[in-house]
């Protein structure tokens, strides 16, 4: 069917069904038959005499030749079991408890399902704030937005993606320097874009750099006056560092709420074209505009009839999935079907303008993105309209702001950019709007699996106009952009330009010209070099304001680790003050053996699930083994073993320890962030910090390996010599008497004790001689209970 070696992979690995054991029971074609078939089926509710064979007929041969082709979820789920097509939803977060764990528990339905979400945080209260039913203080919008994380992270959507959020701010709110802020480090809220809710007052403040009213959202009081200059400058910061957070412009959302006797819309969805009501969902689908190019005459043009046959069809098809949709929740089929927005967007745009020889960053560009979206726009409306006929208009369509257009429309919205992602790939189109990334690239896609690319349309007008050589297209795929290569024609590099040949401004111009044209809104990333400037960025976002953009998302290249497209060779940069480094090494590290003997420290924890007993031993060379035990049930130890192993492999295969430390120190888990005088935020954590007490301890004095204090314990009779030292001076009875080297770091080494060869705690009988059958950890009496002793006071236990 024309589908490339990679969009099969894609479909194989995602897409088509499989059965318990993962093996496929559906090939490429059967697929879209499925699709085909389900979504022609509600014509039957309109038309007991329609012919849904033909129409089947006619929906299977516009997606199997990549003219048109829907979201993943109705990909994946037409015709299945799960019955979840759409793509895009909005659910409300309600300022008290059971509000907010419901989104909570909804979220998770709709992950489930292939869905993605997106949330405003702005209803709730500002951390710090009274809670009157349980007189305590409010911990803050950032603060569930991490749990709302943790959850996502736990459900994998349909089986084969992650969940996907979007977050958003208020400008207003109390809390929204904190907001602004809480993704600078890229470990953090991994599951979420986020966004700034502005308001034109506030963009009003920041051209007089004047202050405005941060309201706290409970009591509707003004909490406090912000300078709103430097808001926006945090804010321009922040995007500069990683491209976090992003801006949406909340009242020109508004200005085009359909329905506002509805609600009002707070939020997007996660990547910010869709906006929503609450509990709204949308359904999405996308025009491969490469394949409405036609070759007449000599030249290639612009199909219009061929165009226009695909938005009716288009439009016809998204439709009738709002019918045939099983919707993960009562209140979104509701909403849904109150106004039944569709989202008609396009890929391959770029394609597009390669054939028609028409630079991307160029007003001639320009002006194409502004005829084909009104074209599309235009005929969407008009192809609605006609469904209105039979089928009657949206529900709500009295109450809306179009019903004096005259004209009843099936669909309150018809028209969305969205990125298209893996459906661009199936189809062998450039995503979206955007530009072509590269000539040739490496996607990064499903767990870090690979697919390499290379631009078959330059490819083959290379062949075509003599220049193609394998050593020119080698340094091509170096370089990633054709920019500085002169053997290629001054005209074809005028019109293959990538995505970081563009200036940032013709991003912003090409976004403003879809925009026009677009009811809900455009899906674009806005690239800038490396060397760009805070300032470079400022300028943006006030173009992006002053063409009338939705909102905008920035990316400076390389600011931020796991970029999905790369591109030509890596280059160096230099880390941030206090980064530890990571020299470049050899491929296929094996990492050594495991010594037979090691010796070892094990310190009890105390974390949110209980207490944790971590084992670190070393041997001449350095650390080079982590253990834990949960001293409780509970928790999950599965994880801490799991982090256990990898820092283990990680230490015997050469990695730097102090890289180790600071990549495990300051992860946070959520069970443990209610404790008072909290000492660790998570298992990793303090794996992070027992491992950085022992290199401290190790390199203590001259940090040589001379005088080295780990070498200075007599392993051997640990267990049989009461005169040992158990570096625990609570245990031990010549504790008053010591002169040791560590008993001046009493503090630091509280709590540790070694281990005998790396394998075993020590011995039980010896522990209970010598502290007279006490509890190490309270000092209550031990019990012996099959085969184990147990503390009855503080939970203590030890089997073996």
């Amino acid at each position: 069917m024309g589908f490339s070696e990679n969009a099969i992979r894609v479909l194989e690995k995602r897409y088509l069904a499989k059965d318990e054991n993962g093996n496929l029971i559906e090939g490429v074609e059967d697929l879209f038959r499925r699709v085909a078939k389900h979504i022609a089926q509600p014509d039957k509710k309109y038309d007991a005499g329609a012919d849904t064979a033909a129409l089947e007929e006619q929906f299977y041969e516009a997606m199997t030749s990549q003219k048109f082709m829907p979201n993943s979820p109705t990909l994946m789920n037409a015709g299945r079991p799960l019955g979840q097509l759409s793509a895009c939803f909005v659910l409300p977060v309600e300022d008290n408890m059971e509000g907010i764990f419901n989104a909570l528990k909804n979220a998770a339905l709709i992950h489930k399902s292939g869905g993605g979400t997106g949330f405003s945080f702005s209803r709730l209260r500002p951390k710090g704030a009274s809670v009157c039913s349980t007189g305590g203080v409010a911990s803050g919008p950032v603060s569930f937005m991490k749990v709302f994380n943790a959850a996502t992270e736990a459900v994998k959507q349909g089986g084969t993606r992650r969940g996907a959020n979007m977050g958003i701010l208020r400008v207003d709110h109390p809390d929204i320097l904190e907001f602004i802020q809480c993704k600078q480090d890229n470990a953090d809220i991994t599951n979420f874009n986020i966004s700034v809710g502005l308001t034109e007052a506030f963009m009003s403040a920041v051209e007089k750099n004047g202050e405005y009213e941060l309201i706290d959202p409970h009591t509707k009081k003004v909490v406090k006056m912000q300078n709103a200059r430097e808001v926006y400058d945090l804010i321009i910061e922040m995007a500069w560092i990683n491209g976090e957070p992003g801006i949406i412009y909340l009242d020109r959302l508004n200005k085009d709420n359909v329905v506002p006797s509805l609600g009002e819309i707070e939020s997007t969805n996660p990547c910010g074209e869709q906006p929503l009501l609450p509990f709204e969902s949308c359904n999405l689908g996308s025009i491969n505009l490469d394949r409405m190019v036609a070759f007449k005459n000599g030249k290639h043009e612009l199909d219009y009839q061929e165009l226009g046959r695909t938005v009716d069809l288009a439009v016809h098809f998204l439709d009738n999935v709002i019918d045939v949709n099983v919707y993960p929740l009562p209140e979104i089929e509701e909403m849904t079907k109150k106004t039944r927005k569709i989202g008609l967007g396009v890929m391959g745009f770029a394609d597009m303008l390669f054939k028609l020889g028409i630079p991307y960053n160029s007003e001639a560009g320009t002006n194409m993105a502004e005829k084909v979206m009104a074209f599309i726009q235009k005929r969407s409306h008009a192809a609605s309209a006609e469904l209105a006929k039979a089928r009657g208009p949206f529900p709500f369509y009295p109450e809306s702001t179009l019903k004096d257009s005259g004209t009843p429309i099936r669909n309150a919205t018809t028209t969305t950019i969205a990125p298209t992602g893996t459906i661009s790939i199936i189809c062998g189109a450039s995503s979206g709007i955007e530009p072509l990334f590269a000539i040739s690239f490496v996607r990064n896609v499903m767990d870090n699996d690979q697919l390499t690319e290379v631009y078959p349309h330059f490819e083959q007008m290379a062949k075509e106009k003599g220049f193609y050589s394998p050593g020119l297209m080698r340094r091509i795929a170096e370089e990633g952009t054709l920019a500085h290569i002169e053997e290629i024609p001054q005209d074809i590099r005028k019109v293959y330009v990538c995505a970081h040949d563009i200036s940032p401004e013709y991003h912003i111009k090409m976004q403003a010209a879809f925009q026009k044209y677009t009811d809900n809104a455009v899906s674009k990333t806005v690239n800038f070099s490396r060397e760009a400037t805070r300032e470079n960025v400022r300028e943006v976002y006030n173009l992006a304001h002053l063409l009338g953009c939705k909102g905008i998302t920035i990316y400076r290249d390389g600011s931020r680790e796991g970029q999905v497209l790369n591109v030509g060779m890596q280059k160096e940069e230099k880390p941030a003050a206090g980064t530890p480094q990571i020299s470049a090494g050899p491929q296929n590290i094996v990492p050594r053996p495991r010594p037979e003997i090691t010796r070892g420290f094990t310190e009890k924890v105390v974390i949110g699930c209980g207490n944790l007993y971590i084992t670190v031993n070393y041997d001449a060379d350095g650390i080079c083994e982590i253990f834990t035990n949960l001293g409780k049930a509970g928790g999950c130890p599965s994880q801490s073993e799991a982090t256990s192993r990898l820092v283990s492999l990680a230490l015997r295969s050469g990695i730097d320890v102090n890289t180790l430390i600071w990549q495990l120190k300051g992860i946070r888990c959520h069970s443990t962030v209610r404790q008072k005088n909290l000492k660790v935020l998570s298992c990793p954590d303090a794996i992070g910090r027992v491992i950085e007490k022992v290199t401290m301890l190790n390199r203590e004095e001259n940090g040589n390996g001379e005088n080295n204090k780990l070498a200075d314990i007599d392993i051997a009779n640990i267990s049989s010599d009461p005169e040992g030292c158990l570096l625990n001076c609570s245990l031990c009875p010549h504790r008053d008497n010591c002169d040791r080297p560590f008993r001046k770091n009493m503090e630091l080494f509280e709590g540790l004790k070694p281990i005998n060869g790396g394998e075993e705690q020590i011995d039980i009988d010896a522990l209970l001689s010598i502290n007279g059958g006490k509890c190490p950890d309270c000092g209550k009496v031990l019990e012996r209970e099959s085969g184990c002793v147990v503390c009855r006071a503080c939970g203590y236990s030890k089997c073996g």
